[in-house]
């Protein structure tokens, strides 16, 4: 069952990966006619469903095959993230019909998904503060959440597409950039992972953790970081250049760091090749589109998805926890973050009706909050130890 899931799952990718191609399309034909023409679009959109019902095959086989819903581990939630944001961009699209956002969403999804497949996706047992029917329900109404707000930045980073003039130097350019590069890192991660992967990389210390037991680490990639008071089993290559405190992670900072090396190359090729920025080389493809309408479908993405993402980041996960460890709240680090998630939106909320923060500046305000939730998916996961940790996979 695991390899049929495994298929429906390569299936979804590819018609993602295609459904990507045909929007582009769309948007060229439309560009260069000066007539919108649905023909491609509507292609588009057919197999980009058919694409979801293939993941969500994937997600249910899966969930049938374990006994408990696929969320729990890196690599399960994060499929399930980029399926969320596929189905919340389907919803929007059919309500607004505005291609542009197939041609950003899907390649966001498309990350996602490859980033998730970086990770171990064998079956394990749960552990017991994971066996509770609260903990699937937090975590899909959180990820549902989380998706939709995905489509505000999604819209918002098609608006600045448009209005954003990127032949004069300006901070506005220079950030809008900046997303970019972040992009390419997701990719650089990927690639990293691969390399290290086909090169069957590993490393085995043991070290030290936050409680004073002595623990044994394999690493994956050669190791930039050491745990605290490491100590070499069987070493491959390099030695850690440095040994960090035990609250952080120094394995999954490595894979990090080597994100970053390779991502800045990919970036550096990308823009020797193409000569020009590569939010210049998107810029083509927003040309037509209704800024009000733009703005209009990420100011709604947050008043959809933010009630969606308290339930279920906040209160569901309230009630969890208090099952699992007997307290509503422990300042664990994805709890903080999730809450600075929360702040950030409430206050987007507050400053788009009251001080009335519309076009660029709503749209930024969506990318950083996007960032947020980025950062909290990959930085908190893979660096911060916690009671999250079983989440790093």
């Amino acid at each position: 069952m695991i390899d049929i899931s495994g298929n429906l799952l390569y299936v979804a990718f590819v018609a993602y990966l295609v459904a990507t191609l045909f929007f582009g399309g769309s948007i060229k034909q439309s560009n260069a006619t000066g007539k919108n023409t649905d023909k491609w679009g509507k292609l588009a959109i057919v197999i980009t469903i058919i694409g979801f019902l293939s993941q969500l095959g994937y997600f249910i086989t899966r969930w049938i095959h374990t006994g408990h819903a696929p969320v729990s581990n890196m690599f399960e939630f994060t499929t399930a993230f980029g399926m969320f944001i596929v189905a919340a961009f389907i919803l929007i699209y059919f309500i607004y019909r505005v291609t542009a956002l197939g041609l950003v969403a899907l390649p966001v999804a498309l990350l996602i998904i490859a980033y998730a497949a970086m990770f171990p996706n064998e079956v394990s047992p749960l552990v017991p503060s994971l066996q509770s029917h609260w903990l699937t329900i937090h975590v899909i109404t959180a990820a549902l959440g989380q998706s939709i707000l995905a489509i505000s930045a999604v819209a918002g980073l098609i608006y600045l597409l448009k209005v954003v003039d990127l032949t004069k130097p300006s901070k506005q350019r220079f950030w809008l950039e900046a997303v970019m590069f972040f992009l390419v890192v997701v990719v650089g991660f990927v690639v990293a992972t691969s390399i290290f992967n086909m090169m069957d990389y590993e490393s085995t210390y043991t070290y030290v953790d936050k409680e004073g037991s002595e623990r044994e680490i394999t690493y994956k990639m050669a190791p930039v970081f050491g745990m605290n008071e490491y100590k070499a089993v069987e070493e491959h290559g390099m030695s850690p250049l440095v040994e960090m405190p035990p609250l952080i992670n120094a394995k999954k900072l490595t894979t990090v760091v080597w994100s970053l090396l390779v991502g800045s190359v990919l970036y550096l090729l990308i823009r020797l090749i193409a000569r020009r920025r590569i939010s210049a080389i998107f810029q083509p493809f927003v040309k037509r589109v209704n800024l009000q309408l733009v703005d209009e479908i990420g100011y709604r993405s947050v008043l959809i998805g933010f009630p969606v993402f308290t339930l279920g980041a906040l209160i569901f996960a309230m009630i969890w926890a208090q099952l699992a460890w007997s307290r509503f709240w422990g300042w664990d680090p994805k709890e903080v973050w999730a809450l600075i998630t929360w702040l950030f939106y409430a206050a987007f909320l507050h400053l788009r009706l009251s001080k009335g923060w519309e076009g660029q500046k709503s749209a930024w305000l969506a990318l950083i909050g996007f960032g947020i939730i980025l950062f909290n998916l990959i930085a908190v996961n893979l660096i911060l130890a916690g009671l999250h940790s079983y989440a790093a996979g």
